[in-house]
């Protein structure tokens, strides 16, 4: 699932994001989402999010976790 929509979006997902300078290069970063930052429902690049590390980035991935 992509991360463009806020309500696909719960905190303690496991998520790919990628941060700011890292746009041009598209690395992620994996992580647990602590906050949603975006307020809006949906967004074209992807929802902003912080992960429990503090970094902040937008989700361009969110990894299901099989049962």
């Amino acid at each position: 699932m992509d991360g463009k929509k806020r309500s696909d979006i719960k905190i303690g997902d496991l998520v790919e994001v990628v941060q700011k300078h890292h746009q041009r290069t598209g690395e992620l970063t994996e992580g647990l989402v602590k906050r949603i930052l975006t307020k809006s429902p949906n967004h074209p690049h992807g929802i902003k999010v912080q992960l429990d590390t503090g970094e902040v980035g937008r989700v361009k991935n969110i990894i299901e976790e099989e049962d």
